[in-house]
């Protein structure tokens, strides 16, 4: 779909004065001794370095180089537009301002290359304005802690239960002619002293395990 062709006013004035200026620019430098292609490239080289530090102004406000060599340029386009309003002879330039045509190509060159090369700082945004008010925060008070009153009590400590009672020795059994045995020997004992037998004796006698004797004694009730 082919879109109209809509006629911007702001765009023929900047065409109007871009090539009034380019043709002030063009008479200046061929009165200057610049001839031929040399006078075209002028207006050229003027335009260019003043619309490259219009873009690094845009992008770095506060660039001091971009200021300068926008400076250098509006004055060199101005100053062109306004030496050939009548106020100059053309036909007889003074030497200053050929001085200043000829070594306007090198101080474009090095505007320009500065312009390119030296990184910009670009500008600082600006701050941003709270869509809505922040509540207020008591730092003196978190809703980590609880109250007082909703503090629970620690729990109470949990009842250990009662140690278990240690067993009681179980009677080693013991077959009945041992019994016999070792009761003919507490009786010849008693019979001979008159007292019972000692169970450090009957131990000595027997020559068994303490616990075998032990339930020997017990059951033969001796001490």
């Amino acid at each position: 779909m082919n879109r109209p062709i809509r006629v911007d006013a702001v765009l023929i004035q900047a065409v109007i004065a871009g090539a009034l200026s380019f043709s002030h620019l063009h008479d200046l430098a061929e009165a200057a001794g610049q001839t031929g292609w040399q006078a075209w490239a002028y207006p050229i080289s003027v335009d260019l370095l003043l619309v490259a530090a219009w873009r690094r102004l845009r992008t770095a406000r506060g660039d001091r180089a971009a200021w300068t060599w926008f400076v250098i340029a509006l004055f060199a386009s101005l100053g062109a537009n306004i030496a050939t309003a009548g106020l100059l002879d053309l036909a007889d330039v003074p030497t200053w301002l050929r001085i200043a045509v000829a070594g306007w190509p090198a101080l474009a060159f090095l505007g320009g290359t500065l312009l390119v090369h030296t990184p910009a700082i670009p500008a600082a945004p600006a701050p941003m304005e709270p869509s809505e008010e922040v509540p207020a925060v008591d730092v003196h008070r978190t809703d980590t802690a609880p109250d007082a009153e909703e503090r629970s009590e620690p729990p109470a400590p949990a009842e250990l239960p009662a140690p278990a009672s240690e067993p009681k020795p179980v009677a080693a059994s013991v077959p009945p002619a041992l019994l016999d045995h070792a009761r003919k020997l507490a009786d010849q004992h008693h019979a001979t002293t008159g007292s019972p037998l000692p169970v450090a004796s009957l131990r000595a006698q027997l020559g068994l395990p303490e616990p075998v004797v032990d339930s020997i004694a017990a059951q033969l009730q001796l001490t």
